[in-house]
């Protein structure tokens, strides 16, 4: 299954400016791969070395944060709106540099 995914502003310099991309993926964690492979490094800024999301960085799908419907495994829905990522200002702490800021 194919999603668009919308990109913010501070992740673009990983998919060449371009502000929504396709990937695909019937799980959100099988979209990152995907994007991944499109646009190599980025998936580093939405994951941390755990593969969890990083702390500053918020995931949705449709209007739906993932924290809160299940995280990257559970399966996208058949029809699915466009997945968007967006990063919050990091707040000044130890690991605000290993997410770019």
């Amino acid at each position: 299954m194919s999603a668009t995914v919308r990109i913010p502003t501070i992740l673009r310099t990983y998919t060449g400016g371009v502000g929504e991309v396709d990937a695909d993926g019937s799980t959100l964690a099988e979209v990152l791969n995907s994007l991944e492979d499109s646009h190599p490094g980025i998936r580093a800024r939405i994951l941390d070395d755990a593969g969890a999301l990083r702390r500053f960085v918020n995931v949705y799908v449709g209007d739906d944060d993932v924290r809160f419907i299940g995280g990257l495994m559970p399966r996208l829905p058949k029809a699915p709106r466009s997945r968007s990522f967006r990063r919050l200002p990091a707040e000044p702490t130890a690991d605000a540099s290993a997410i770019g800021y």
